[in-house]
Formats: structure tokens, C-alpha cells, sequence
């Protein structure tokens, strides 16, 4: 991260010489004015460390330095004095000041001393930054699996992981698009920088701005002091922007300048800030589609799609299911408390059959009640959720639905296209069939219709999204069938 450096003291020479020491790169300095004011501005700002002249601190010195100690992100001090004085030394070292340095010194010696102060903030700065995320460490090798298609995938990430290009994440709710985003981070060039993941969606437009870019004090209302952005936090490692889609289009405009310029510019502020960092974007719709819609910027679409990786659904890779419900049920077993939880084979049978709408995170909110639930040696299908315990399993004698057969005639056009084209497209013309139908049937109700389905409302909402379906289309259509047929 960059770190902010505020500086006032009184020899031009030294403050002209700290402003252009190169101990001070991949820095944010500012100098402030010596003020009446210049205590109440120091402690508006946000900085990682103030330079202070001796004669600038309010008497008495103690109290004015724990004053600006106990501020939230409080920043070091370091006390330039032109005179020699142990007790007044001290007095200031007991009240919260990294170090009071004598101008006198050469500055060989006051330069080696800031630089090692610098080192020291940097390292707990990243620590603060990294700490919560430590349970939350991902690896590459989490994502090997016996699938083709997750194989095929993981190939093409290989490939990029190692490269400082944007990224765009797809795929469905619940695949593990911040999952892979935080393997990809941690096995790339910036891996020894800072992840910082922010939800888009999560968000009023209104605090998205200052959140992304930071703000300087009075920028807005209830301003009350400059606040750094995340990309600032981010630099020299990896920004993650979650549901790019809910982004305005005003702030699309200023994160295209950012890729392009890599340099930002804090609401209220005049002057741009240097940045170095990857950027990852992650989208459950269909970019696309969004840019045709008018929805998403088509320039940042092609800024951050540099590279798409989309990541398969589960039930598009049913065969590492038993191999992520055994890795999860081991990760779990630490939390949840010691037992064999051995897994029936009916159960793994049930596992693998179930579509799993909401993928990989509701298989694991499946295993984690199913090993509260069991007697911690042997979990069965009791255990399970109805819709996935007691649901009939398929055989291959079953008769297809009807338009799953329909789709076995194909005509010469179907045969003109690509394997993924023609399963792309077959899948979606069932999906949009099914939910119709479904939709038709419950007379729009979402609570039923998702019921039906035995997926989330959430997820149901974003199918209809996809397919550009509307509840109330479908109230009406019933509404009136059921008039004719009275």
C-alpha cells in the first residue's frame, strides 16, 4: 500500500531535502502550512506518518501528541529538534513519538533512521491489512479436479496467473469467484501485496466513490476527516471488485481511467495519485448482454476483459463432488467438532444427482447441517435437506422431459456449430423452458416457483434477469386463462 507522509517543519532546507529522498518512494507526501491551525489539520488528516518540528507542537507537548495518538488510523510521530534536551526528549519518546531526531545530526544518520521507520510501518500496515484475511487463504490447487471441463479451465488460469492483466471473473452464484481471484493474487507477481475485495453491489452510489477512490476532508458532508480509498490500500497488489455489473455508470467512466492512467484521484482532491495494482472483476450476468443493453460501459468491458475466465458450474462437473465433499467435510471437522462423519454411499448418490443451484457454497452449508445433524460417525440421508435426501433418484430408463427429446433431432444448421455453442445454447433453452413453465404454473409466485425448482429465490431472481422474465407477465397470462376457462 502507498503510505501518506504529512510534514511540517520549519528549515526549508530539510523539508525540501525530505521531499526529495528517495527513502520516501512509493509515498504520498504533503507539506502542511504552519498555521494557528496546524494541530487541528494535522489531526483531520489520514497518514501513516507526520514530520513535526519541534516548535510546532501546542504546549503542553505530552497531551498534544497523545491527542493525535488516540485518533482512529493514528499516524507515527517523529519530532525534528534543533536543541538537545533528555527530559524534554523524554517526555515526548513517553508520550507516543516513534523517535525525536536532532537537525543536527548528518543526515546520513536521520535518513537511515526514517527509513527504518518507514520499513516498520509498511510491514504492520500489511499486516493489519492481511491478518483477516489469513483464514481465508486460497490456493490454485484447490481447484484441481477430475472433470474435463474444470481441467480444461484450469489450463487457461495457469496460463494468466503469473501476468499482471486484469481479469474478469464469471460464472454462477457460489462457484468461488473471490475464491479463485485470492489463488490467483496469491500465486501471481503481486502475492506479497495487499488483496483488497470490495462489493459493488454492497454499496449506496453515494459511499461507492469515496470507498474505491478514498475522499479528502470537507469533500462532502460529514467529511470530517480524509479518508484513503481501496485502491490506494490495494497498491502493489490486488484489487477485487465484486458484482462490476451494480457500478454506476459515472464511476465506470473514472475506473477506465484508472486501467488506463493507473492513477486515481480522491473525491475533493486536485492532484492524481500513482497506483500500481492488478485489478480483478467478478459478474454473475452476462456482460455481454449488459454492454447491449446499454447497462455497462462497452470500453471498460473490453478494458477488463483482457482475459475471461468462467468458472463451470458444479452440476457441469459432477464428478468432483465426492472429492470436494470429502475436502470439506474435513475442513469442517475442525469447527464443528472430532468424528469420523463417513459419507453412505446413498448419500454421496444423492450429492451427485442434486443440481446444486446455488453450486459450491450450498454444498457447503449442505455438509456443514448435515455433520451437525448426524451422530458424528456415519452421515445418511436424514441428514440431508428434503429437497436433496428424499428427492428420487434418475436412472437412464427415465423418460426424458419433452423438450430435452426434442433437442435429440438436430438439424444440419445445429451440426454447422461448435460443441460449446450448441451446449450453450441448449442448456439456456431449457433453463428459459423450464422456468416458463414453471413461472405459468404458480401463476408468477417466486417463493412457489423457486420451491418447485429447489433453488434460492435469490438465484431464481438472477435466472429471470438472464432470460429477461417478469412475474407479472405471468400473473396476467394466468389471470386470464382462468377467465376463458370460466
Amino acid at each position: 500500500m502507498l503510505l501518506r507522509i504529512l510534514i511540517a517543519v520549519g528549515p526549508k532546507r530539510i523539508q525540501n531535502r525530505l521531499c526529495k529522498d528517495k527513502v520516501f518512494s512509493d509515498t504520498i507526501m504533503e507539506t502542511l502550512a504552519v498555521t494557528d491551525h496546524l494541530w487541528e489539520e494535522l489531526g483531520s488528516k489520514n497518514a501513516d506518518l507526520a514530520i513535526i518540528d519541534r516548535a510546532f507542537i501546542p504546549e503542553p507537548a505530552g497531551q498534544s501528541i497523545q491527542f493525535i495518538r488516540h485518533l482512529p488510523e493514528a499516524p507515527e510521530m517523529v519530532v525534528f529538534s534543533d536543541q538537545e534536551n533528555a527530559e524534554d526528549r523524554a517526555g515526548l519518546l513517553a508520550a507516543g513519538c516513534e523517535a525525536v531526531l536532532n537537525t543536527q545530526l548528518p543526515w546520513s544518520s536521520l535518513q537511515e533512521t526514517l527509513s527504518a521507520i518507514l520499513r516498520r510501518k509498511r510491514l504492520r500496515s500489511m499486516d493489519d491489512l492481511t491478518r483477516s484475511q489469513l483464514s481465508a487463504q486460497a490456493r490454485l490447487s484447490d481447484f484441481v479436479s477430475y472433470s474435463a471441463a474444470m481441467q480444461a479451465f484450469m489450463k487457461i488460469v495457469f496460463r494468466v496467473v503469473n501476468s499482471n492483466a486484469s481479469l474478469l471473473i464469471c460464472g454462477e452464484t457460489g462457484v468461488g469467484k473471490e475464491r479463485l481471484a485470492r489463488a490467483i493474487h496469491g500465486e501471481g507477481p503481486y502475492g506479497a501485496g495487499p488483496f483488497v475485495a470490495v462489493n459493488c453491489g454492497a454499496l449506496p452510489e453515494s459511499l461507492l466513490e469515496s470507498e474505491l477512490f478514498g475522499h479528502e476532508e470537507g469533500a462532502f458532508t460529514g467529511a470530517l476527516r480524509s479518508r484513503r480509498g481501496c485502491f490506494e490500500l490495494a497498491h502493489q497488489g490486488t484489487i477485487f471488485l465484486d458484482e462490476i455489473t451494480e457500478m454506476p455508470v459515472h464511476l465506470q467512466v473514472k475506473l477506465l481511467r484508472v486501467l488506463q492512467e493507473q492513477e486515481i484521484q480522491p473525491v475533493g482532491a486536485e492532484k492524481s495519485i500513482k497506483v500500481q495494482v492488478r485489478v480483478m472483476a467478478s459478474t454473475n450476468r452476462n456482460l455481454e448482454e449488459e454492454v447491449q443493453a446499454k447497462r455497462f460501459r462497452k470500453d471498460l468491458y473490453y478494458r477488463l476483459s483482457v482475459v475471461t475466465l468462467t468458472i463451470p458450474a458444479l452440476r457441469e462437473r459432477r464428478e468432483d463432488i465426492p472429492l470436494l465433499a470429502q475436502g470439506y467435510i474435513d475442513f469442517l471437522r475442525s469447527r464443528i467438532g472430532s468424528g469420523s462423519y463417513a459419507v453412505k454411499p446413498e448419500v454421496m448418490g444423492a450429492l451427485c444427482d442434486y443440481s446444486w443451484p446455488g453450486n459450491v457454497r450450498e454444498l457447503i452449508n449442505v455438509l456443514e447441517r448435515a455433520m451437525l445433524l448426524c451422530n458424528r460417525d456415519e452421515i445418511t440421508l436424514e441428514d440431508l435437506p428434503e429437497s436433496i435426501g428424499k428427492r428420487p433418484v434418475t436412472v437412464g430408463s427415465d423418460p426424458l422431459p419433452q423438450e430435452v427429446a426434442a433437442l435429440s433431432n438436430l438439424t444440419e444448421d445445429w451440426t454447422d456449430h461448435p460443441w460449446r455453442t450448441i451446449r450453450r445454447k441448449s442448456l439456456d433453452l431449457l433453463e428459459r423452458k423450464y422456468l416458463e413453465s414453471l413461472l405459468s404454473k404458480s401463476s408468477g409466485r417466486i417463493g412457489e416457483t423457486a420451491q418447485r425448482a429447489g433453488m434460492s429465490p435469490r438465484f431464481l431472481f438472477d435466472k429471470m434477469k438472464k432470460y429477461r422474465l417478469n412475474k407479472d407477465d405471468f400473473k396476467y397470462n394466468m389471470t386470464k386463462s382462468q377467465k376463458i376457462v370460466t
